[in-house]
């Protein structure tokens, strides 16, 4: 599987994994656990086995660093009994023209990325059971503002990253 996510400038991945750390601390499921060097608070616009990224990927020049705002949560099923806890991302003209933008230039997505389907969040815990649901609502800070500052590359099956916009523009 590879993905093209967005990641965020240095204050609004500490406030996401503070979320973490918070749901981490009162004993319930949080992606703080998940100590990968890769795992970092990220959304994700496009993914599939079969993602096929051109070299040269221009849609993110001039598009990034962009302002984001966080609404709520969402919940999402994670199989049975089991969800997935995630924070929304709200849906800016300017995130919807780059969300179109890069699907334009890129194949192979599943669809549940695909403009029209996609639904933005960031995700903060996987496999929560519905007792769990409403203590982890309790523990967040709702909403907030934000800034994506990068997009990178993931490819699970190599476990690498490749930047695709400099988080630093020169």
């Amino acid at each position: 599987m590879r993905s093209i996510e967005l990641v965020f400038d240095d204050a609004t991945q500490s406030a996401i994994t503070a979320d973490w750390s918070r749901l981490a601390a009162a004993g319930l499921p949080s992606l703080a656990s998940h100590t990968a060097p890769s795992n970092r608070p990220h959304i994700t616009l496009a993914a599939g086995g079969g993602l096929l990224v051109p070299d040269a990927l221009e849609v993110f020049r001039g598009t990034l660093p962009l302002d984001v705002a966080f609404s709520g949560v969402q919940v999402f099923s994670g199989g049975r009994y089991k969800y997935v806890l995630a924070r929304s991302v709200v849906l800016s003209t300017a995130l919807t023209e780059l969300h179109r933008d890069l699907h334009a230039s890129i194949g192979g997505a599943v669809a549940l990325t695909l403009p029209g389907a996609w639904t933005p969040h960031v995700t903060l815990a996987r496999r929560v059971t519905g007792e769990q649901l409403g203590r982890a609502l309790d523990l967040l800070e709702l909403p907030f503002e934000g800034r994506i500052e990068g997009a990178r590359l993931w490819d699970s099956s190599t476990k690498s990253v490749t930047a695709l916009q400099p988080r630093h523009p020169a």
